[in-house]
Formats: structure tokens, sequence, C-alpha cells
């Protein structure tokens, strides 16, 4: 008799999710000058000069903008560099961060 083939056992892939998004965002106050908004948004985000601007100007109109969307451990700390930055300079400046939907 002969016996018949065994299949091999595989073994299950894990199933691995994508980490889940924050957005950080920009917080309007009355007391940080639009500048240095603007040069925190381009050294702290790489945006251009132009795209800051708009960033700034749309937290400025609307009280808060979303500046950009990393996984939570980027994004906690870009907003907590962001907003060390105002504080060393003596401005309110606030960045938080929440999960995106």
């Amino acid at each position: 008799m002969s016996e018949a083939p065994v299949k091999p056992r595989t073994k299950p892939k894990p199933k691995t999710e994508r980490p889940k998004l924050h957005k950080v965002i920009l917080v309007n106050d009355d007391y940080t000058p639009r500048e240095f908004v603007v040069l925190v948004l381009a050294a702290v985000f790489r945006m251009g000069e132009s795209e800051a601007y708009r960033v700034m100007m749309t937290a400025h109109q609307q009280g808060t903008c979303v500046v950009a969307v990393f996984t939570r451990d980027v994004a906690e700390t870009k907003a907590s560099e962001a907003t060390d930055l105002g504080r060393e300079a003596g401005y309110p400046l606030m960045f938080t961060t929440e999960p995106e939907e």
C-alpha cells in the first residue's frame, strides 16, 4: 500500500493593521505674531512659506486648522516641538493632536 502524500501545514500569517493616524491641529490665539507661526510651520512641518501662510490664516479665521496627519508618535512629537518653540519665544502658540476618523 502506498501512503497518501501529507500536505505541509502552513502557519497562518498574522494580520497586521495599519497604525491609526492622528491629526496635528494648530489652535489660533490672538498674541502669537503671524510671521512667527509661519516660521514654526515651515521649520517643524517642512512647509513652504505660501502653504504655511495658508494654514496660519485658516487657523486665524476658523479658530483651528489641521496642519498634517501622521502616526500617533510622530504627530505628538511634532505638536510638542512646535508648541515648545512658541513657549521658548514667549508666545502661547499651541498645537494639539487628535485621532483621525
